[in-house]
């Protein structure tokens, strides 16, 4: 179904009645990456809500650079919210639905009864991403599709040429068992990117140094909400030892450490992650 926030429509997927829980995809993912959490979550009496983010699926994608900002990231989630009529809600994100879901509580506090990460740690700036600056000295390494991203036509020309082999390249790449997807559930994502581009995923990362900018006066913000962040203990790209010292901004935190897992933590593992999701949330059902 659509929803209607923040100006625009996002297609959403939904499971379940009762207390909401928003669940938000990263990149390059979709809505579909919580197809095992939706109904595991609603069998245990939640509203399970699962939206494609602005520029994914059938969600709209305007075609402006600024128009993918964290701050218009997080007022899409609020809005969603508004749309769902309700003050709060569960907020689980992984990725990039992760670094929203973050920013979200500590912009909007009220908003999020609890807060769950998946890989995605808390270091003190809502932006998460150091400066492109920063990742092209320091970390280029682990970050090199970061880089890649930066200059508007090149990412999407070297994905427009293969889509099947580029997303199962990237997907494989950070799993532990790259067979992790069936060939019909990459088709699933595969349809969807070749339809949609990758114009608005890309445009994220476009503006990480923009988000630097406008939450620089967020910095060190505390995360005041009740929180629980899972940890794949081998993902190639957020490595588990991140949390280490979060509980500086993060006091009321849960850590959880998913094993045999890689960076597709809720696909990989969804049967322990939709365990640990039910038993952090239980108390709201």
């Amino acid at each position: 179904m659509k929803r209607t926030t923040n100006g625009i429509e996002l297609s959403v997927d939904e499971a379940g009645s009762g207390y909401p829980v928003v669940l938000l995809h990263g990149f390059p993912e979709l809505a579909y990456s919580w197809r095992y959490q939706l109904p595991a979550l609603a069998e245990a009496g939640f509203h399970a809500v699962a939206p494609n983010l602005r520029g994914y699926g059938d969600s709209d994608a305007p075609e402006a650079l600024e128009a993918y900002g964290l701050v218009t990231l997080v007022d899409d989630v609020v809005g969603l919210i508004d749309d769902l009529d309700h003050e709060e809600v569960a907020l689980v994100g992984h990725d990039w639905g992760a670094i929203i879901a973050w920013a979200l509580a500590i912009m909007h506090p009220e908003r999020v009864a609890k807060l769950v990460s998946l890989n995605v740690p808390y270091r003190g700036h809502p932006a998460a991403f150091p400066t492109i600056d920063y990742i092209r000295e320091h970390l280029a390494d682990r970050f090199n599709y970061v880089l890649m991203l930066q200059e508007p036509g090149v990412a999407e020309a070297w994905f427009s040429a293969d889509p099947p082999a580029v997303l199962a390249g990237f997907y494989q790449a950070a799993a532990v068992d790259p067979a992790f997807l069936s060939d019909e559930e990459l088709g699933v994502f595969v349809a969807a990117f070749s339809a949609a581009g990758l114009a608005g995923p890309a445009n994220y990362y476009r503006n990480i140094d923009a988000n630097h900018a406008a939450t620089a006066h967020l910095v060190n913000a505390p995360v005041t909400v009740p929180t629980m962040v899972l940890v794949a203990d081998s993902d190639p790209v957020l490595p588990a030892e991140l949390v280490h010292g979060m509980d500086r901004w993060v006091p009321d935190l849960r850590v959880e450490t998913v094993a045999d897992c890689g960076h597709w933590t809720q696909q990989e593992q969804p049967a322990v992650v939709s365990e640990l999701l039910i038993d952090f949330l239980g108390d709201l059902a």
